[in-house]
């Protein structure tokens, strides 16, 4: 501070050359050096600063937009599983129902066949008893035919003679009506 309070008190221009010449200060190599270094910090500024600013403010944006991508795959993700649920949820539904209809259509099928199955048992049962009483009358006939030929032989026995074919088919029919009787 006692600098400047001398330097105000007396001629400046006097004060600052003997400032200079005591730190040995060379004005012409002084001069020379501001213009370099001022040269130095222009090319500086303009070939190594800006572009470094400039790279460095790309990059900045490009973290930002990185950062906002990522915010947005996030949250396109949290969508995404919502949306799997979801499905998932409606598959596990169509599967339930699927499973429900499938169980009454084995019903309804289940039911048919034994529908059918029982259909197709009286039927069979229905033949069963048209052949039976086809098979009686087939053998009452035959019944009828050989106890006709017995009656015919036993009355030829009894009797001692041998009777004519017009004898023995009246003799069957005979004994056919009191057999039907």
């Amino acid at each position: 501070m006692n600098t400047l309070v001398l330097l105000a008190q007396t001629n400046s221009g006097e004060q600052i050359q003997k400032i200079a010449t005591d730190f040995g200060v060379d004005w012409p190599h002084l001069v020379a050096q501001i213009i370099s270094f001022s040269i130095v910090c222009i090319l500086l500024q303009r070939f190594a600063y800006k572009p470094i600013l400039r790279a460095l403010e790309e990059r900045r944006q490009k973290i930002a937009q990185g950062l906002d991508d990522a915010k947005k795959i996030s949250e396109e993700l949290a969508q995404t599983e919502m949306q799997r649920r979801e499905i998932l949820r409606q598959a596990d539904a169509q599967a339930a129902k699927l499973i429900e209809e499938a169980r009454a259509a084995a019903g309804r099928v289940k039911e048919a066949e034994t529908q059918k199955a029982i259909a197709e048992a009286q039927q069979i049962v229905a033949k069963s008893r048209e052949a039976t009483a086809q098979d009686y009358a087939r053998m009452i006939e035959e019944l009828k035919k050989e106890v006709g030929r017995l009656v015919v032989k036993t009355t030829a026995n009894v009797t001692g003679k041998i009777l004519t074919p017009e004898d023995q088919r009246r003799l069957s029919e005979e004994t056919a009506r009191n057999l039907a009787a």
